[in-house]
């Protein structure tokens, strides 16, 4: 199947995969500015099945069906060369079962508010900055920093996406979510896991259960910052994101001639 998607740059590939319900467009505004400067990297988003421009047909009924997707479309856009791997939300389920299957393929990995079937400790949704009463119902719940610049970003970035999602076949495939569990270790290589203390999405109990799963993991929950963290922590995600790229360009497995 045609998975669409943009990309910028020219170097090591790295995929951004976004969370449910938008599309390459809320990654790319987030990672684009988290990104800049950092030489090297081709950065590649696509749009999820049932998202944006990139269609779910009726055979995409499983996250197990997302997840083959994912992992032709990373096979067939690199060639078969290494890449790094970003998600932020259901991007970073996907993301991390794409490691754990494809190791030898993946050079780094960075899980931002991931989404997991062990979510516990969920906090109550909290407002930190603004009035509390801009945008619509979708943003006050999304966003903990209600100010302008956030809701303006909102209506750019992640609203728009709503009316190309297809929602008969996020439902179907939302019926079965949860990836089938295997029996590979998780991913050994360098990794990032970064929380938002208040996301009241995923929480952020879960992230640090998963950071403890990966060997070689930073883990970083970040205050007065939501399941929006990437909007609304970009400079903090920029330094874990830039630190986490210099420890892939060092590893063992990054080929001299690719480097960053």
């Amino acid at each position: 199947m045609r998975v669409h998607y943009v990309e910028h740059g020219t170097g090591r590939p790295v995929l951004v995969l976004h969370g449910a319900g938008v599309d390459h467009r809320e990654a790319e505004a987030c990672f684009e500015e988290a990104l800049d400067g950092v030489a090297g990297l081709r950065r590649i988003y696509p749009d999820l099945p049932g998202m944006g421009r990139t269609a779910a047909p009726a055979r995409l009924r499983s996250a197990d069906d997302v997840l083959s997707t994912l992992l032709a479309f990373a096979e067939n856009v690199t060639g078969g060369d290494p890449y790094v791997l970003i998600g932020h939300s259901a991007g970073a389920y996907y993301a991390a079962a794409m490691a754990s299957r494809r190791p030898a393929q993946v050079a780094g990995l960075a899980l931002v508010c991931p989404l997991s079937p062990d979510v516990r400790d969920v906090p109550e949704h909290r407002v930190v900055a603004g009035p509390g009463d801009l945008g619509d119902e979708a943003f006050r719940d999304y966003f903990v920093v209600q100010t302008p610049e956030m809701l303006e970003r909102y209506e750019r970035h992640v609203a728009p996406a709503a009316a190309l999602a297809d929602q008969e076949a996020l439902e179907r495939i939302g019926e079965r979510w949860e990836l089938t569990p295997d029996d590979a270790p998780a991913y050994p290589g360098p990794a990032v896991v970064v929380a938002g203390r208040l996301d009241s999405t995923v929480g952020y109990a879960a992230a640090t259960d998963l950071a403890a799963r990966h060997p070689h993991a930073t883990l970083a929950v970040l205050d007065n910052a939501g399941h929006a963290l990437p909007h609304e922590q970009p400079a903090l995600l920029r330094a874990l994101l830039v630190e986490w790229l210099a420890r892939v360009r060092a590893a063992p497995q990054a080929p001299a001639a690719r480097a960053m």
